[in-house]
């Protein structure tokens, strides 16, 4: 089929990292729609009822889901992050209040996109410094998956705390 398009139709195909980021501008709303939707004074609950021992409180999933994207995206990019990423990729002890949380998610989500749209026919496989199977590709891909499993615990604590996540509310609320 490649070898029969029309070079005009052929021209407005999209790259690798538009097709990704097509679907990480949906999970980006979705991520931060959820830490929005928590209330400031319940930033730092965790579960405790259950095997919850140890676990991150909300503030801390938002902030290592953060961490891990700027960490991560720069490893697409081939550059240094942007953000400090915290010890063991746990976020910035100075961000602390729930605004300073929302603008570090934001902007690890705008690095992301960033990080994301890059990703090409030419780059997606190189190798970056993650080891052997690190490609610009798997970092892209890697942004997204870890991304939606912390944003899946996180969605767990709104509801633990009586809070609809709103992209579960229906449309209209």
């Amino acid at each position: 089929m490649a070898l029969f398009c029309a070079p005009a139709f052929c021209a407005g195909a999209p790259t690798i990292g538009e097709v990704l980021d097509s679907q990480f501008r949906i999970w980006d709303g979705e991520i931060l729609s959820a830490v929005k939707a928590m209330p400031a004074d319940k930033f730092n609950f965790a579960p405790t009822a259950g095997e919850f021992k140890g676990v991150r409180t909300f503030a801390q999933q938002a902030k290592h889901l953060a961490a891990v994207m700027y960490d991560f995206s720069a490893g697409v990019l081939g550059e240094k992050a942007p953000m400090d990423t915290g010890k063991d990729d746990e976020g910035p002890e100075s961000v602390r209040t729930k605004a300073q949380i929302v603008e570090y998610v934001k902007g690890a989500l705008a690095y992301g996109h960033k990080a994301i749209l890059s990703v090409n026919e030419k780059n997606e496989l190189r190798n970056v410094e993650r080891g052997s199977q690190a490609t610009p590709l798997y970092g892209a891909t890697f942004i997204m998956s870890h991304s939606m499993d912390h944003y899946g615990q996180m969605v767990e604590y709104l509801r633990m705390n009586g809070i609809i996540p709103p992209a579960s509310r229906p449309k209209g609320r």
